[in-house]
C-alpha cells in the first residue's frame, strides 16, 4: 500500500489507521501561532461506521488504501441478504441489505450497482445516481396554485416519499435522484 504524508490526506481517501479501514470525511488543514502545522482529520469506519478525529502532522506517515470497484447486477433478495451476480465472471454474492442504508427502496430488480471490494471484502454498494420511478400517489393539481417552488408529496411505487412539481400526476414515470432522495425530471 502507498504511503502518504499527513497533510496530502483529502476528503474521501481511505486509509488503514488503528488496524481498521476509515474515509476521510472532512479535512481541515490547521497552522496554529505556535508549533507546527497539522490536518485535523474526521474519519468514519466503514466496517462499523464509528467515528474518529484524528490530527496528522506533515512528518507522520499513513497507509492509503485503494478500493477495487466492480458492477454486480442485483438478482433477488432472500432472508435479509441481497443476492449480486458478477457480470464479467457470473460469481454470485450475498451481502446484507443494509449496505445500501436508506436508499435499498431504489434497487430494482436487474439493476447493475457499483460494489467497492477492499481485497475480497465487500465494503460499499453505490446505485446509479439516477432511477425511473412511478408515482402511485399523489394529491390532484389544484387551479390557481402556481407560485414559483410550490411542490406537492408523492408516494412512490417503492413505499419513497418524495416532492414532485404540481405538473405530475398519478401513473407517471419521474428520474429520481438517489444521492439526494429528490425529483430530478419526468422520464
Amino acid at each position: 500500500m502507498p504511503k502518504i504524508n499527513g497533510n496530502e490526506i483529502r476528503s474521501g481517501n481511505i486509509l488503514e489507521h488503528n488496524d481498521g479501514l476509515w474515509i476521510a470525511v472532512k479535512v481541515d488543514h490547521v497552522k496554529p501561532g505556535k508549533g507546527g502545522a497539522f490536518a485535523q482529520v474526521e474519519m468514519k469506519n466503514l466496517r462499523n461506521g464509528s467515528k474518529l478525529n484524528e490530527r496528522f502532522r506533515s512528518a507522520d506517515k499513513v497507509d492509503r488504501v485503494r478500493l477495487d470497484q466492480k458492477d454486480q447486477q442485483f438478482l433477488y433478495e432472500s432472508d435479509g441478504m441481497l443476492v449480486f451476480m458478477d457480470s464479467e465472471t457470473f460469481e454470485q454474492i450475498e451481502l446484507p441489505a443494509d449496505i445500501l442504508g436508506d436508499r435499498r427502496p431504489f434497487l430494482q430488480d436487474g439493476m447493475t450497482i457499483q460494489i467497492e471490494y477492499y481485497e475480497s471484502e465487500a465494503l460499499s454498494a453505490a446505485l446509479p445516481q439516477k432511477v425511473i420511478c412511478t408515482v402511485t400517489e399523489t394529491e390532484p393539481v389544484v387551479k390557481g396554485q402556481t407560485a414559483a417552488n410550490s411542490f406537492k408529496p408523492a408516494v412512490l411505487d417503492n413505499g419513497v416519499r418524495v416532492m414532485i412539481p404540481p405538473f405530475v400526476g398519478e401513473g407517471e414515470a419521474i428520474v429520481v435522484n438517489t444521492e439526494t432522495m429528490e425529483y430530478t425530471e419526468r422520464a
